[in-house]
């Protein structure tokens, strides 16, 4: 059997995994082929303090989750850091896994991927696709070269999304995203309208009061039960911008702030990928149909790893990859197009039929257990620890009740079966 050749685009975290795996099984692939847009590897983890960068990282920024469920499950985290890590921990971390399974000399960094596009060829009378990707170095340098698979890995937490507010244009204070937040002591004294209750919205107004803001927390959502610093408290969405620059909210009561600042997420972007050409729908909060949510029914041999959102991401990654390259090697045999293309449309209808908005489709959360599980059933690798989805629903919980101090606990896991809070 000739080898196969993989491409990857992007080496952060999905993407390294994705490299890690491939050199694994190199009775089965060549070396992957990595291509990175910048100069490191890590992707959103490499904070950057100038703001117009790839990188949503912010300075003081600590993960929601611990790192005992946020490993890779085949490389732990060095037992004596504490369980909530700083972006540079993690950075650090991706760091030494690239060095641990000498993934370094195969990526390619300051690449751009301009183009990624299949083609078919019969050979009798059965189809052959093949990828053609074409990249540019910094000099302006471009080649394009053949693949039998390409692994996107380029993350979607780069592209903001501002949701339109009528009347826009008439605020007269700061307006920005989140993307080019990057530390709380520029708006000390300031009023500030945080558009956005997620962990971004709900870590970044913490910061902001901690610095003598006055943060209004503006969102759609069920009110936030956990105690708020003083100087946080929230309120209906904002729906315009008034004549005098003030904004009106939902609950027809005005506000008026000196900053805007959108926590509203981001929009998937694949510039180098026709969506058409490969059966896809590309919108900015959904990327549709997707098989088992990793490939288009029409072309199984190109996998998007870490669309979803709402997950426990690395081991997520460990058990997308794992999975679709047990597809590319014959060990997982896929049903024919017609049934993958169904199987994914009536997954997605069938939580629109639950009430789950269009944007919010690939949001996991508790469905993400069962899917790993499934992904590791039909490829044959170990499936996640039970250990993981305890501590994971644990720390969800806390956070919950109390979103400024429930990173102050330690873990501990003891198997795969049980952990315990250390301190």
């Amino acid at each position: 059997m000739a080898l196969r050749r993989v491409a990857v685009v992007g080496a952060g975290a999905a993407g390294l995994c994705a490299a890690r795996h491939i050199l694994s099984r190199l009775d089965r692939f060549t070396a992957p082929v990595v291509f990175e847009l910048s100069d490191k590897v890590g992707g959103t983890w490499c904070y950057e303090e100038r703001v117009g960068v790839h990188s949503s990282m912010y300075r003081d920024l600590r993960t929601n989750l611990p790192k005992e469920v946020m490993m890779f499950p085949d490389f732990p985290f060095e037992s004596q850091l504490s369980s909530f890590l700083s972006h540079r921990e993690i950075q650090r971390y991706l760091e030494k896994y690239c060095n641990k399974y000498n993934v370094l000399p195969h990526i390619r960094f300051n690449t751009m991927v301009e183009k990624v596009k299949p083609v078919v060829t019969e050979k009798e009378e059965e189809e052959r696709t093949t990828w053609e990707v074409t990249s540019s170095d910094p000099s302006g340098g471009q080649r394009t070269e053949t693949f039998d698979s390409v692994f996107v890995c380029s993350g979607h937490y780069s592209d903001p999304h501002i949701p339109h507010i009528p009347g826009m244009d008439r605020f007269k204070g700061t307006v920005l995203h989140s993307h080019a937040y990057r530390c709380a002591e520029p708006f000390s004294g300031q009023s500030v309208v945080v558009l956005g209750a997620k962990a971004s919205g709900l870590d970044i107004s913490i910061e902001l009061a901690g610095v003598g803001a006055q943060v209004t927390l503006s969102h759609g959502q069920s009110p936030l039960t956990c105690a708020l610093p003083v100087g946080v408290h929230q309120s209906s969405p904002v729906v315009s911008v008034e004549e005098d620059g003030s904004l009106r909210l939902q609950d027809g009561s005005t506000v008026a702030a000196e900053v805007l600042m959108f926590c509203t997420g981001y929009r998937y972007r694949f510039p180098f990928l026709d969506g058409p050409q490969l059966g896809l729908q590309m919108e900015d909060h959904l990327v549709a149909p997707l098989y088992r949510l990793l490939m288009p029914p029409a072309f199984p041999s190109l996998f998007f790893i870490g669309m979803c959102k709402l997950i426990c991401p690395f081991p997520n990654f460990h058990c997308q990859v794992q999975f679709s390259l047990a597809v590319l090697d014959g060990s997982v045999s896929l049903p024919p197009q017609a049934q993958r293309e169904d199987e994914a449309w009536r997954a997605l209808q069938e939580k629109e039929e639950r009430g789950v908005q269009r944007r919010h489709l690939l949001a996991m959360q508790e469905e993400q257990w069962e899917y790993c599980g499934v992904l590791a059933g039909a490829a044959g690798f170990p499936p996640l620890a039970p250990a993981v989805r305890s501590l994971y629903e644990e720390v969800w919980r806390r956070r919950r009740e109390d979103s400024q101090n429930y990173r102050r606990r330690n873990y501990r896991m003891i198997g795969d079966e049980r952990w315990e809070q250390i301190d």
